[in-house]
């Protein structure tokens, strides 16, 4: 006769086996309910990212639009200037440059754009020096002008290029 011990030993092991099935079909379904949210966070953010791109085309194909309707005016004013000239109407065409400068320099002002100050001292960031010349003026200050440099912003899109003073005793 076998005893109690030998006939529970099989009744634990299938109960245990058992146990284990129902625990690894129980993990299996938890990874599975992970993986398909995975899937979900990964299309949610593929779609954010191409929504994103979308608004930022958006964004800047609105700024262009609005840049380009504050020029208008002004390529109105050049047309109108070119037609001067075609008249040899010397003070009209004068006026209508002007004009044409004056509209510009509103419009890109208006957008941000500063001119970088060229009085005093030579400053490297937002200065560039093509000349040193003699000078009465003190050593390193800016005596002329070649080109005006502009900021839009805090940014230097030009640095203004100029002749900086290399003192009284200097060579050139």
């Amino acid at each position: 006769m076998a005893s109690s011990e030998e006939t529970e030993r099989p009744e634990k092991a299938g109960r245990a086996l058992a146990e284990l099935e129902e625990r690894i079909a129980l993990l299996e379904k938890e990874r599975d309910e992970y993986l398909a949210d995975l899937r979900r966070v990964a299309a949610d953010f593929d779609n954010y990212r191409k929504r994103v791109a979308r608004d930022q085309q958006s964004l800047v194909s609105r700024a262009h639009e609005r840049l380009v309707k504050e020029l208008l005016p002004v390529l109105d004013d050049l047309e109108r200037a070119l037609v001067a000239a075609e008249e040899h109407e010397e003070a009209r065409l004068e006026e209508g440059v002007q004009l044409v400068h004056r509209e510009l320099s509103d419009a890109l002002r208006k957008e941000g754009l500063v001119e970088i100050e060229t009085d005093g001292s030579f400053d490297p960031h937002v200065h560039e020096a093509l000349l040193t010349q003699p000078s009465d003026a003190d050593e390193g200050s800016v005596i002329e002008v070649l080109q005006k440099g502009y900021r839009l912003g805090d940014r230097v899109l030009r640095p203004a290029r100029v002749v900086i003073s290399a003192g009284a005793g200097a060579d050139g």
